[in-house]
């Protein structure tokens, strides 16, 4: 039944990439240009990507214009999700989200821990989920977690992600 699901998956997935930084820009965002090169090596279009100050406000706004937007299936986000007090991206998804995904950010601390970080993977707070018919999915802004999450979660499965999302919408 998998092998069924991924096939009739799209191949190709229109997102919108969001950085969160109060210090990255636009030239210096390293985690946001290796989101960009993981879908488009995928044949994935990045028709949205913006640079965001780690405050509720303009994280709230950039998602909620991304899942407002027809021609975004899916919002990745990076940055903004550690434990730190200025850290609120998780905090915004969260309300934002219709369904969670927990699966997502179980298996990223897991990864985490076995291949990168050892034990400093609890400090992860990694998650995705939906809002509006639009896949979210928000991790760590290194590049490292941003490689991790890109090859063994997210191009793996956003095709997969959105075939569930859309099959709702056909019925």
């Amino acid at each position: 039944m998998l092998h069924l699901h991924k096939a009739e998956a799209p191949k190709s997935v229109a997102c919108k990439i969001i950085t969160v930084s109060d210090t990255r820009t636009e030239e210096t965002d390293k985690s946001g240009k290796l989101m960009k090169q993981y879908l488009k090596t995928h044949h994935h279009q990045v028709h949205a990507y913006q640079v965001v100050k780690d405050e509720q406000e303009e994280i709230r706004k950039a998602i909620e214009d991304g899942t407002a937007n027809p021609y975004i299936d899916a919002i990745l986000i990076n940055g903004g999700t550690g434990i730190a007090k200025r850290d609120v991206t998780i905090e915004v998804v969260e309300q934002l989200l219709d369904k969670e995904i927990p699966g997502f950010g179980e298996i990223f601390r897991m990864l985490s821990y076995q291949e990168d970080i050892g034990s400093a993977a609890i400090l992860s707070r990694a998650t995705a989920g939906v809002a509006n018919h639009t896949a979210i999915f928000s991790t760590p802004g290194s590049s490292g977690a941003v490689k991790l999450a890109m090859e063994h979660l997210i191009i793996p499965e956003i095709g997969h992600v959105m075939r569930e999302i859309n099959k709702d919408l056909k019925e």
